[in-house]
């Protein structure tokens, strides 16, 4: 087929496709058949997808299939675990995957096979986090360390601080804090709460130059050279984990408290690594290790599974038939945990970085068709008294994924069951709408779309079934859009002129640019 998907036979019918069923309306597809949510879910290790609320039919799923496989999705995902480059723009393998492999796997990158360095750093990864857990860890006083200052921003931030929140536990003997934004106000905040004599700093950034963690960490060794005893040693208390090691060492992080990470693991993709650190810090390394389990058995399911029964496909297609067929701009996550409430934030990152693209991989511009969604979301109830009357009423229909558990989460069970009634009833009325003749404002046309993904229970390995879910319908989505879901040269942009705004040059820039600037820096000229 062409590289451009659009032009594809596949894409034309799935086109001829969608004019003829765009209008049908879910009340009448389940109707028409009474087992529809048996012959449109799946169940696989203790997970059940619906997706009987999506307006598609097995018609449908089949034209998607049909174009998923002239799209290539399944030579490149085995591409992808097998260690070959397909990273096109950085000349990079993607090897996230290997991270939670058994050690007994080969995987070449370059003809070496990775997977033993991967677990020499995860059995370092252990015995420091054992270490630092178990009070043998000391800081430059001799005090016990017990409070963790994970700094960081992105990739380096969002998976770790979302899976310490998921998966916190009552009485950890290290409490773990975040630092991400450059304002100051952030690590003020937490440096307020803390004694230097017991807090050790984890610097995360896999280039080490990323602003944002340079800033925090340098204000980090000011408090602490500030705070602790005269001419006390700082490095028992700065731990970094980065691709640079001469970079980090520069910055005065000692060689033997620095953990690695590489470069063929993209930064929105690498909480499974040494990025990991505070998950590890947190909740021990047990809980860690079982959420790579919980990955690599979706990893195995997506590698396995036919198109037809394979959850992170159908989640991809089904997103792409909304987005390009159906010309559904948005679409909203909702998980009704509260523990899951850094969720849409993370995943946002892992979607809209990696897809949000208008260049295909042969480095044309994309004018055909449409790329990532605008993915937004709250956990439940709480988007209930917020978005949820746009999605009900707005004159835009955006499709959502629920994610709910049947075990109660808390010691709280009536409460627990009243949450996944309430996620039951909006995925229901969204679906079936409400027709009221007389009074127009309280009509409800109803034929809005969902996903459920139904969880036996929220753990450490569901947690890491969950994440790599979202993880290969990226990928996916990426292959069927022709573009490469693991670099993000827009975001260096803005990066880059914020470098130039600091060294005061200005001659390239607007008037605007220039008015703000004045006025910001009018005091300290």
């Amino acid at each position: 087929m062409s590289n451009n998907p659009s032009k594809s036979d596949e894409w034309k019918a799935l086109e001829d496709h969608a004019l003829v069923t765009q209008h049908a309306h879910l009340n009448n597809l389940f109707k028409e058949d009474i087992n529809r949510f048996d012959r449109f879910s799946l169940s696989y290790d203790g997970i059940t997808f619906d997706y009987s609320k999506q307006r598609v039919t097995h018609d449908t799923l089949k034209k998607l299939c049909q174009f998923a496989k002239a799209c290539g999705v399944e030579e490149k995902r085995d591409a992808m675990f097998n260690g070959q480059v397909i990273n096109v723009t950085e000349k990079r393998a993607v090897l996230h995957t290997a991270l939670r492999r058994p050690k007994t796997d080969n995987v070449s990158v370059n003809g070496q096979n990775v997977m033993p360095v991967i677990h020499q750093t995860l059995d370092r990864m252990k015995f420091f986090s054992n270490q630092v857990r178990e009070g043998q860890i000391k800081g430059a006083t001799g005090k016990v360390i017990d409070t963790i200052i994970s700094i960081g921003v992105g990739g380096s931030d969002l998976g770790p601080r979302f899976v310490c929140d998921a998966l916190r536990r009552k009485n950890e003997p290290v409490t773990v804090h975040f630092v991400a934004n450059i304002d100051g106000a952030d690590i003020k905040n937490i440096l307020s709460k803390c004694d230097a004599e017991k807090t050790l700093f984890v610097m995360t950034s896999k280039s080490f130059g990323t602003q944002e963690t340079l800033v925090n960490a340098a204000a980090a060794k000011e408090w602490l050279i500030s705070s602790l005893p005269k001419d006390a040693d700082i490095t028992p208390h700065l731990i970094g984990v980065s691709a640079e090691v001469k970079a980090a060492q520069a910055f005065g992080i000692a060689q033997e408290n620095i953990f690695p990470i590489w470069d063929w693991v993209n930064g929105r993709f690498s909480l499974w690594s040494a990025i990991g650190l505070p998950i590890c810090l947190q909740c021990g390394f047990d809980v860690f290790e079982k959420l790579l389990a919980g990955a690599c058995d979706i990893d195995q399911h997506f590698l396995t599974a036919s198109l037809d029964k394979n959850i992170p496909a159908l989640m991809a297609m089904i997103a792409t038939w909304n987005r390009n067929f159906l010309s559904l701009k948005h679409y909203a996550l909702m998980p009704y945990a509260q523990k899951l409430n850094r969720l849409p934030a993370y995943i946002q990152q892992l979607e809209m970085e990696s897809n949000g693209k208008n260049a295909d991989l042969d480095g044309h511009k994309i004018t055909d068709y449409k790329t990532n969604a605008i993915m937004f979301g709250e956990v439940g109830t709480n988007g209930q008294h917020s978005f949820f009357q746009l999605l009900h009423q707005g004159s835009d229909i955006m499709p959502c994924d629920f994610i709910g558990y049947i075990e109660p989460m808390s010691e709280y069970a009536e409460q627990h069951q009243l949450l996944m009634n309430n996620m039951l009833a909006q995925s229901e009325s969204l679906m079936t709408g409400q027709r009221n003749r007389e009074e127009r404002h309280k009509n409800f046309e109803g034929n809005r779309p969902s996903n459920t993904l139904l969880f036996k229970r929220l753990d450490a390995f569901s947690l890491g079934q969950l994440i790599a879910i979202y993880e290969h319908k990226t990928f996916m989505q990426g292959i069927m859009w022709n573009i490469n879901s693991f670099d993000q040269f827009g975001v260096e942009l803005g990066k880059n002129l914020a470098r130039q705004i600091e060294n005061q040059d200005l001659s390239r820039t607007s008037s605007s640019l220039k008015g703000l600037y004045s006025l910001i820096h009018k005091d300290t000229k």
